[in-house]
């Protein structure tokens, strides 16, 4: 089964726009690394724009993730709550242990039972 290029860019596209947000960065920001104008970035997540080897090498290490996975080369049967994790888990293992320990105890107290 081929895949339509026009359905492979919205993938493409899609999986950026996942990787900028879970990285908690903006359009505006992301332009500003890349030393490019926000319009480019939205061009982009919209499919409008195509994203040049180097342009995607460039947005796989802002995101912390891998070109494979921005075209959907590798995890492809993964459906969007295991790309969240898959993503949060990325960024799980960029914080300090500090801050990790607030965050289960923050986690744990979410998942205690409510009093009736």
């Amino acid at each position: 089964m081929t895949i339509k290029p026009q359905d492979q860019r919205a993938q493409i596209s899609a999986r950026l726009r996942t990787a900028r947000e879970a990285a908690g960065l903006s359009q505006g920001q992301v332009a500003k690394l890349m030393g490019l104008h926000r319009p480019t970035i939205s061009e982009i997540e919209a499919g409008r724009r195509r994203v040049s080897a180097d342009e995607l090498t460039q947005l796989a290490e802002i995101y912390g993730t891998s070109t494979d996975w921005i075209l959907a080369e590798r995890d492809a049967t993964t459906g969007p709550d295991e790309e969240k994790i898959l993503l949060a888990a990325r960024q799980l293992s960029k914080m300090k242990d500090a801050d990790l320990d607030r965050l289960m105890k923050l986690i744990h107290m979410l998942k205690k039972p409510k009093a009736q």
